[in-house]
């Protein structure tokens, strides 16, 4: 029998940081994983040095996604000496390689400003992992890549540009090796963390607005129509209050899940500095296409969750 998801679906044993997660089938070891950015809550240090300095971690579930074991952060080779950032990962699997395409920032700053860029690797199997080096996306603060096939070939990113506007951009390649800049794709306001699926006939991206997700729905992947929020009015169940934040949607038939993280005990101040203000937990809530081409989602509704193994 089904059994309904746990909320929060998953916490951070170590640093209680869980944020930005990214699903994906685990082929050798059978097992969803969702790897995440590993924010480090308790970290002393002055201003945002505790978001900083952190490596990607990965929680592992047997079951079809209802419960998660912490297994540890991935072992990325560094492109640079010292402790440096990585965040936001994204990860495709293609031509029996897993790509990932992660957030990288030097050293561990204070502030949100500085230089951040987004370094592809590839793996056989989620841990060895091989380094190709940092895309030229024409900007030097790029963040939060998502990619997606196209459908008459190659593959299309979409990312943060802290440069220009702090919007969504995008880039194309044939082989996800090489990319081409095509300029800015989403711009009504200012956001991060763009993710594209296709779910009820139509392809869907949604943003990180800050108070909750941006979403938006388009016929080719070029034309996005703005269509409001979702995840912006606060769910009941445990640890589910506030806006979910920095999403990953898994589609399996005509159901999607958003993975997405919240920082529950956050009041109006913000980040104040406190174990409370600065804590996270993973979530996830089901996406559905209503008849009249709009996509709900209802945070209080059980998640029954049994996720397929992906071929």
């Amino acid at each position: 029998m089904t059994e309904n998801a746990k909320a929060p679906l998953f916490r951070d044993p170590l640093h209680d940081g869980a944020a930005d997660p990214v699903a994906v089938w685990n082929r050798q070891t059978a097992e969803w994983w969702l790897v995440y950015t590993n924010r480090r809550v308790t970290a002393p240090g002055p201003g945002v040095a505790w978001v900083h300095g952190t490596d990607l971690g990965v929680a592992a579930s047997a079951d079809g996604g209802r419960t998660w074991t912490y297994r540890g952060t991935l072992d990325l080779p560094d492109p640079e000496w010292g402790h440096n950032t990585f965040w936001a990962p994204e990860i495709i699997r293609h031509d029996g390689l897993y790509h990932m395409y992660v957030s990288w920032i030097r050293g561990v700053p204070a502030g949100w400003t500085g230089h951040a860029e987004i370094r592809h690797y590839t793996s056989p199997d989620l841990l060895a992992w091989t380094h190709h080096g940092a895309l030229d996306l024409d900007a030097d603060r790029v963040i939060d890549a998502c990619v997606f096939p196209l459908p008459g070939g190659g593959f299309r990113m979409w990312f943060k540009d802290e440069t220009h506007g702090s919007v969504t951009h995008s880039a194309d390649s044939p082989d996800l090796y090489h990319w081409r800049p095509t300029g800015p794709a989403v711009t009504h306001r200012p956001h991060e963390g763009p993710n594209v699926f296709f779910l009820g006939g139509h392809h869907w991206m949604i943003v990180d607005e800050w108070r909750g997700q941006g979403v938006l729905r388009s016929d080719d992947l070029e034309h996005w129509e703005y269509q409001g929020l979702i995840l912006d009015t606060p769910g009941t169940r445990p640890d589910d209050g506030g806006f979910g934040y920095h999403a990953d949607v898994l589609v399996q038939g005509d159901t999607g899940y958003a993975f997405y993280f919240t920082h529950p005990d956050r009041t109006d101040a913000g980040d104040d500095g406190s174990y409370a203000g600065r804590r996270s937990s993973l979530q996830v809530a089901v996406l559905r296409v209503s008849p009249d081409g709009t996509l709900r989602c209802d945070r209080d509704e059980p998640v029954e969750l049994d996720l397929t193994p992906e071929s």
